[in-house]
């Protein structure tokens, strides 16, 4: 079995009355997932996570070192082929979204937790937003 590796992150704000918000990308697919991609040559987890959540949505977080969630799945177009995604946390504030042109990206929204909730589209990341949002509940 063939294995890839992707990085990113549940990438979060606090609004005006301190509501955290969380950012979703919608894929050319339609689906919404969090900023990620495959770690490129030389690149560390964290590195690979920052360059695709600029690349994906313009901001420029800071990541929260004490987080790190895995989802494993079979690449739907690769049969045989594992990826593993690293998701850690990273936080922004007095940012705007503002993605440069993408193929791959249709949009990005800022979202409650159940709205996010809502859009993400499979358990595995419902979870991960899930534990990510109890993490930042228990700060």
């Amino acid at each position: 079995m063939d294995k890839e590796k992707s990085c990113g992150a549940v990438v979060f704000t606090r609004d005006e009355d301190g509501q955290i918000r969380y950012v979703l990308v919608q894929q050319r697919s339609g689906r919404f997932c969090f900023p990620k991609g495959h770690v490129e040559a030389g690149e560390t987890e964290h590195q690979t996570a920052m360059r695709e959540i600029w690349e994906e949505t313009g901001l420029r977080p800071r990541i929260l070192p004490e987080f790190r969630e895995t989802e494993t799945y079979e690449v739907n177009k690769k049969p045989g082929v594992m990826k593993d995604v690293f998701y850690f946390l990273a936080e922004y504030s007095g940012q705007r979204i503002d993605p440069p042109p993408s193929d791959e990206i249709r949009d990005v929204r800022l979202c409650s937790y159940e709205e996010a909730l809502e859009l993400l589209p499979t358990e595995s990341r419902k979870n991960i937003l899930t534990k990510a949002n109890a993490f930042l509940c228990a700060l």
